[in-house]
């Protein structure tokens, strides 16, 4: 590399990266959301420093260029596209609810910040490349602790970590009964259940709930029951994780701040401690891929273990059975690894069906034994009816009096003046289901007419609904203005933080209560410089596409196919009714695995 860059023009060099260093602070205002009219940014002290960070990173950027590297730049180009357009579309919608497509200047920034940032990824893969962590002899406590048997290391970091949530669950007793626990809890009293929500978190939540009602006359000793339960399945897995390190030779020092990640990291703790059915799927997901990642890696070893066998079973059908969209993920991702597994396909194809049967027992045996209603349509049409919703609001000159007759048909137009940019939930729980089935063409006719009329508000409309799982600087204020049981949702959504009825709250340490309520309900972690991205969905979102075109261009396919499952996932979860942070917790427990493939020093292929 050095004899490659003494070859090379420094006057030109530093031209070049004079040049794109100063187009790149011009053009970065439109990749943060504030206006034209506004100065605090380009006539600040802080642009100068800008453009000298950028000055000096991609002069050795372009220094590191060598004959070739097609590939990886191709690879480093494509994601550092996406990436920009995510910056520059999420900017414009953060700051004014809508992308204006004709805007060349936009565009222009689009394909400015791509060339800079295409360099510093180049050159941030070529520096964790060089990185290389010398072997150490394991010091006296890391041996002394490696001593320990598995079962009883694994039971140590499940206590451990419980222990830290302990005065969290004390903090916020009962815990966190919220996200439609009032609603599945009154399935299972009143009989009258719904496949709206899983009938196994129904059944788990209501039944534990209501049988220790039944016992102690006491809501809130039920709904801690629940908390406590899930609280202890959790710190398992998550304890597993940490003993899975282990068996890969992974350091104490780093299974130890992984293990300290997973007690004390806040959105980690508030799912754990939450009644929603994401805790649950989060935690099997994370025993699916540690499983998918030891049959991709370690194949002959996971066709020898039973153990491991029964775990990728119990992990995917947790995630089919936990929350729906995670059985269309499994099975587009079943498909994949049976083609990547080549020498494994039986041992692929009979784990999946058998998880695949455990998921159809399950869903459909409760649901016939239940007699449990279906879920209507509107759930699979979340994105079609909020663009068809935004049209008729924005376009209603222009809609004629057949199309508002036809489109009142299933959308009464109390629904649709109820219509907000960022949920759908307000549309869509009055869609007619009866006159969908009645007549579905005549609804798909009118979606691709005024999709065909309307492409870019149709573009924004989905883009309102999703970018904050890809736009990292998104303040989750979805729900601003809605009125829940104990308080009004204001400058923050970004966790739900009280207690639905019948539970009530009955903290033992307020002062705790309140940090968490302040980082549930307001802008407290987003003021916090570096740190706030810790808490952004958009930003662990862009560090697992870091880490797989990394891995991608080292041709670590090994590493690679495992991170395909939270893609696919995370695939679903942008076609949902809003961007919240419950959508894609299993993006957080995921956070140290990426952070060791990027340094995993393993063969590819």
């Amino acid at each position: 590399m050095t004899e490659v860059a003494k070859t090379k023009n420094p006057i030109k060099l530093w031209t070049i990266a004079a040049l794109l260093a100063l187009a790149g602070c011009v053009c970065m205002p439109q990749m943060m959301p504030v206006s034209d009219r506004e100065l605090i940014y380009t006539n600040s002290i802080f642009s100068v420093a800008v453009f000298g960070i950028l000055l000096v990173l991609l002069h050795r950027a372009l220094v590191r260029i060598l004959p070739g590297e097609k590939r990886k730049w191709l690879i480093a180009g494509g994601l550092s596209f996406f990436f920009s357009l995510c910056m520059v579309f999420g900017a414009r919608l953060e700051e004014a609810e809508n992308v204006v497509f004709t805007n060349a200047r936009m565009w222009l920034s689009v394909i400015v910040c791509s060339v800079i940032m295409t360099l510093l990824v180049g050159l941030a893969w070529d520096t964790i490349k060089n990185v290389r962590f010398s072997a150490k002899t394991p010091g006296k406590w890391s041996a002394r602790w490696d001593e320990i048997s598995a079962p009883r290391q694994i039971l140590y970091m499940a206590a451990f970590i419980l222990i830290c949530w302990l005065p969290v669950f004390l903090a916020v007793y009962p815990g966190f009964f919220v996200y439609d626990a009032q609603e599945e809890y009154m399935q299972v009293v009143t009989r009258n259940f719904s496949a709206h929500h899983p009938l196994i978190h129904v059944l788990l939540l209501g039944g534990i709930i209501h049988a220790v009602y039944k016992i102690s006359g006491s809501y809130n000793l039920g709904i801690a029951c629940y908390t406590l339960f899930q609280m202890v399945v959790l710190s398992g897995i998550f304890s597993y994780a940490v003993f899975y390190m282990k068996q890969k030779k992974i350091s104490l020092w780093v299974r130890m701040i992984t293990l300290l990640y997973f007690g004390l990291f806040p959105v980690i703790v508030m799912f754990s401690l939450c009644s929603a059915k994401d805790g649950l799927f989060t935690g099997m997901f994370l025993l699916l891929f540690l499983m998918i990642k030891e049959l991709c890696e370690e194949p002959e070893g996971f066709q020898c273990s039973k153990g491991k066998q029964l775990l990728f079973v119990l992990g995917a059908a947790g995630v089919m059975l936990f929350r729906h969209n995670g059985k269309y993920a499994f099975w587009v991702f079943a498909l994949l690894l049976f083609w990547y597994c080549r020498q494994q396909r039986k041992t692929v194809l009979l784990l999946t069906a058998v998880s695949i049967g455990i998921y159809l027992i399950f869903s459909s045996g409760l649901g016939a034994i239940l007699g449990a209603q279906k879920g209507g349509s509107q759930e699979m049409l979340t994105v079609p009816i909020q663009q068809l919703a935004r049209v008729y609001t924005s376009d209603q000159e222009n809609i004629s009096e057949w199309e508002k007759k036809i489109i009142h048909e299933y959308l009464p137009e109390g629904a649709l003046k109820r219509y907000t940019p960022k949920v759908s939930d307000g549309v869509k729980i009055e869609f007619n289901n009866e006159a969908f089935r009645r007549d579905t063409k005549q609804f798909i006719r009118l979606w691709g007419r005024w999709g065909l009329s309307h492409p870019f508000t149709y573009l924004n409309a989905w883009m309102m609904t999703s970018y904050g799982f890809w736009y990292p600087d998104t303040v989750i204020d979805v729900y601003r203005g809605n009125e829940v049981f104990t308080y009004t949702y204001e400058d923050s959504s970004y966790f739900g933080y009280e207690v639905e009825e019948p539970g009530t709250r009955e903290s033992k340490f307020p002062w705790l209560a309140e940090r968490y309520r302040k980082l549930s309900l307001e802008v407290t972690q987003q003021k916090i410089p570096a740190v706030s991205m810790l808490f952004s969905p958009g930003f662990l979102f862009w560090i697992m596409m870091f880490t797989a075109g990394f891995l991608w261009e080292q041709k670590k396919y090994r590493q690679l196919i495992p991170f395909l499952l939270p893609v696919l996932i995370w695939l679903t979860v942008i076609l949902g009714p809003t961007y919240l942070v419950r959508y894609v917790v299993f993006l957080w427990v995921l956070l140290p695995f990426m952070i060791l493939s990027l340094f995993d020093r393993s063969g590819g292929q």
